[in-house]
């Protein structure tokens, strides 16, 4: 007796990731034409570079000049390295000083040490630059990507000092310490503790912890006004001087986006500069090179402009409702 022929083992279901390659083609496609419908101009700035903009909590990856295998006089890094950029930010802003036009970028970023559910330690950002524009026109361009590409009717815009008062019942900015201790206390009594009398300190905590998750479910979420303490290299507002004009998008309790009016003055970003290496000294962490090319260009003139930040894997995670960034990754750098 004949028997039939044997059935191939059952073909395991594709990874995740293999369903999304579509997804992230798509949505690929629609930020590249939204902005070039807008007349910007799309860039590829370099991935290593001899500096790199000096964040008080980013950690970039850095390679010896030595190790490219060029002569090493043909660089001029003080610090004998090139970074992995951590963002495009001051090589495109160095594009606009010497005379380009609003630009946008799509590509690789990198981050040492950050690796979860929500961070892998290479990414692709979308950064875009125009020139001429405020934070309410960038804020605008923010928010209908956001409404293209999550598929949204309405967005919801808030300032900080507003979410927190709606949120917890107190203006982050005027409200006595003591009352931020007790609502970071009641989260977890040991870290509030440990971050003493430090408003900036709290007011993460309870951003993190208390305010995010709850964001962007209904509809996204853009935070505008930061206090000017959290400004990074977004100028003071006019309209209330004790905030900045930075603002970030937030989607299904998941951070997306981050925002500037971009700062002018090269003697007030140096200082900020400085600031932040003092942080990352007192935290253990190695002092950056003040980045010389950047600070030059930005003393010759950068225009008046506004740029937005976007981590497009944590969007197209959103996007399709996924919890995991290794969901939209071909390859993790695991795999890598």
């Amino acid at each position: 007796m004949s028997l039939p022929p044997a059935r191939p083992p059952a073909r395991p279901p594709a990874p995740t990731w293999v369903a999304s390659l579509r997804h992230r083609s798509d949505l690929l496609r629609e930020i590249r034409s939204r902005f070039d419908a807008a007349g910007f101009f799309e860039v590829q700035p370099p991935c290593l570079s001899g500096e790199c903009v000096v964040d008080a909590y980013l950690d970039p990856i850095s390679i010896a000049v030595e190790d490219l295998g060029l002569p090493v006089g043909d660089f001029s890094s003080s610090s004998g390295r090139l970074f992995l950029q951590t963002s495009p930010e001051s090589a495109m802003k160095r594009m606009l000083v010497d005379g380009g036009p609003s630009i946008y970028s799509i590509g690789p970023v990198f981050r040492r040490g950050e690796r979860g559910s929500r961070h892998n330690l290479e990414f692709t950002m979308l950064e875009w630059y125009e020139v001429g524009a405020d934070a309410s026109r960038s804020i605008e361009r923010l928010a209908d990507l956001a409404r293209l590409t999550l598929r949204q009717d309405g967005v919801e815009v808030i300032t900080y000092r507003d979410l927190f008062r709606r949120q917890l019942g107190v203006d982050p900015l005027d409200c006595e310490l003591a009352e931020l201790q007790k609502l970071v206390a009641a989260e977890d009594e040991t870290l509030s503790r440990s971050i003493g009398p430090h408003r900036d300190g709290l007011l993460d905590v309870l951003m993190s912890v208390r305010i995010e998750p709850t964001l962007g479910h209904q509809c996204p979420t853009i935070v505008t006004r930061y206090p000017l303490t959290q400004a990074a290299l977004a100028k003071r507002s006019s309209e209330d001087p004790d905030c900045a004009e930075r603002f970030e998008l937030f989607a299904a309790g998941v951070e997306l986006a981050n925002g500037y009016d971009e700062l002018l003055d090269p003697d007030e970003l140096v200082r900020r500069f400085e600031a932040n290496n003092r942080i990352r000294q007192a935290a253990g962490r190695e002092v950056i090179p003040m980045p010389s090319r950047f600070i030059e260009a930005m003393r010759r003139g950068l225009p008046p402009c506004s740029g937005v930040a976007l981590g497009i894997d944590r969007l197209l995670m959103v996007r399709l409702g996924m919890n995991e960034i290794e969901d939209v990754l071909p390859l993790p750098i695991e795999r890598a």
